[in-house]
């Protein structure tokens, strides 16, 4: 089983709002997610992220692979700084 660190997409047209979570890569965008690790606004005026840094870190170790834009994300949040 191969998972991912990726973004569901929420919310209202023109107005998203995504939750990182891990799940399985071969379920659909908005499948069920194995965990919820943090949400992201980008609509907001300071583009909100909040994260789980030590549960983002725990799936790395396991193996997870993060989409490119969850990759920057973790960035920002300094997790592949540790």
């Amino acid at each position: 089983m191969v998972v991912k660190i990726r973004l569901k997409r929420l919310g209202a047209i023109h107005r998203p709002y995504y939750r990182i979570i891990v799940i399985d890569s071969r379920k659909a965008r908005n499948g069920r997610a194995i965990e919820e690790i943090g949400y992201y606004h980008p609509v907001e005026k300071e583009n909100q992220l909040k994260l789980s840094k030590d549960r983002a870190e725990h799936w790395l170790k396991l193996g997870a692979q993060p989409t490119d834009t969850v990759k920057c994300l973790l960035n920002k949040s300094g997790v592949f700084l540790r």
